[in-house]
């Protein structure tokens, strides 16, 4: 049976792998010169920093993900974050991550002395809520809605307390408005919302807990060329790049192939691994649906003279008002002019990265997606983003700068991310768990998806684990068609 991969993303390689597994033919059909999607390096001078995703979570079901594919364990070596990072706030306090829960208390005691009985409830809760999250959500697909909306999952749902935000669940475990923030900012990490996103997403900060905050070696980068070297080495599969797709062929809503440059080719099944709203523009008879996108990024990559002995890997510094922030990234969509900014600096624990004694730093700062602003040239609003970080944690950076890169919403929208937005379509409530696009999404027989848009959502491990479940889709379907035959 032959599939078409139409996108060398993380999720298309993922998915081929586990395809090629199961007795597949998979053909990924790639518009870049390379595989690998958003999960790249920015590379100049010797130096290299990852593009994109920088925080590695759930490293068990990483791991466990991988070795399904056919991945061993050692040909990825995860680093723990310890601490696991730092925030600062506009008042001074500086709240650290442990990844040991007594670290955290005595952190806790140190700096929020009255919260210790709230944290370590959130703990328990936290606990008994991922139990849940994962084996009822994460786990499972929601192609046919009736799997969703049983009396059980919806039981298990009101667990999750999707009626509420992160923010606000927080707000039941944390007094201080500063420990809410803390444990609710990892929205974010999925584009979305911490005072709307609904709470059950409060999963991350939980896990991070839990599980850990790991740093692949080599950066997340250095993942695509491990993926694609299996790739390559199996018979079954064919890579095409610089071949982007023209068009998913249909005739009768079943799927008979795609369509590129060179013109026809039959398939048997077809993937769609791009951000999922622009299937659209393969495939023009869909109907055509509304999407909310996820929050937008101005990244600052830099190339340093030097590696800081200051501070940790991973640092978040508030700006003057968060609440304001969030509303100017998702409701006015507008610039913030003292934002919360993320830096992430791995030469603290890879030497690999630059050229020797030298290091890289990445800065990223949330904005919004889908508007014209010109970010890259409003180099006022970048040299304060820079003088901050210089001032709280980096002492004279701008002496270790040696090169510097920017990208902005648009070159991520230019790439084929909807609206610009930085991690698939938004985690809202409607674009979340049954809401959000399946991995077999239209009525279309043969026809699938996978990555950050489609279900069960973004996130390297995440998307990892939509891969699965479209593989385990795919073979069920064409087990089903050969006992029905």
């Amino acid at each position: 049976m032959k599939v078409a991969m139409i996108g060398g993303g993380v999720g298309g390689m993922m998915g081929a792998l586990y395809l090629t597994n199961m007795g597949f033919d998979v053909t990924i059909f790639e518009k870049e010169e390379k595989l690998g999607g958003r999960l790249t390096f920015v590379e100049r001078d010797g130096f290299k920093i990852d593009q994109g995703p920088t925080i590695v979570l759930l490293p068990e079901m990483f791991q466990d993900l991988l070795q399904q594919a056919g991945i061993p364990e050692e040909d990825t070596e995860l680093l723990l974050c310890d601490p696991l990072y730092s925030i600062r706030f506009p008042d001074g306090t500086v709240y650290t991550k442990y990844p040991d829960i007594n670290r955290q208390l005595e952190e806790i005691e140190n700096v929020f002395p009255t919260e210790k009985e709230g944290f370590l409830r959130f703990i328990s809760e936290g606990r008994e809520r991922f139990k849940i999250g994962k084996s009822s959500f994460l786990e499972h697909s929601f192609v046919n809605k009736a799997d969703f909306f049983t009396a059980s999952n919806i039981k298990k749902l009101l667990k999750l307390k999707p009626q509420q935000s992160v923010h606000k669940l927080m707000s039941n475990y944390f007094r201080d408005e500063k420990l809410q923030l803390a444990y609710s900012l990892q929205s974010l990490y999925i584009g979305g919302d911490p005072f709307r996103a609904p709470a059950m997403y409060a999963l991350v900060p939980f896990s991070e807990h839990e599980h850990g905050v790991y740093y692949l070696k080599g950066g997340y980068g250095s993942l695509i060329p491990t993926l694609e070297k299996e790739l390559q080495s199996r018979p079954n599969v064919t890579i095409h790049t610089n071949c982007p797709v023209e068009q998913i062929v249909t005739k009768n809503q079943k799927v008979k192939g795609i369509e590129t440059s060179e013109g026809f080719e039959e398939f048997d099944a077809v993937v769609y691994n791009g951000d999922f709203p622009g299937i659209e523009n393969v495939l023009p008879e869909q109907k055509k649906k509304k999407y909310t996108a996820s929050s937008g990024c101005v990244l600052l990559y830099f190339g340093l003279s030097k590696v800081f002995d200051e501070g940790n890997v991973h640092q978040f510094f508030i700006g003057d008002s968060y609440e304001d922030h969030m509303d100017d990234v998702f409701v006015k969509k507008q610039k913030t002019e003292n934002p919360a900014i993320y830096t992430f600096h791995p030469s603290k624990i890879d030497d690999s990265l630059a050229p020797e004694g030298k290091g890289v730093l990445y800065v990223l700062v949330p904005v919004p997606s889908g508007t014209d602003i010109d970010w890259a040239n409003d180099q006022a609003w970048i040299d304060r983003i820079i003088d901050r970080i210089e001032d709280l944690a980096f002492p004279e950076f701008r002496k270790a700068v040696e090169w510097m890169e920017v990208r902005t919403p648009s070159e991520a929208e230019a790439f084929g991310l909807f609206k610009g937005g930085s991690f698939g379509i938004g985690p809202t409530l409607f674009q979340s768990g049954v809401f959000r696009p399946q991995v077999k999404p239209f009525k279309t027989e043969k026809l699938y998806a996978v990555g950050a848009s489609v279900h069960p959502g973004g996130g390297i491990p995440i998307v990892m684990q939509g891969a699965k479940l479209l593989a385990e889709q795919i073979q069920g379907d064409f087990a089903n068609e050969r006992s029905n035959a």
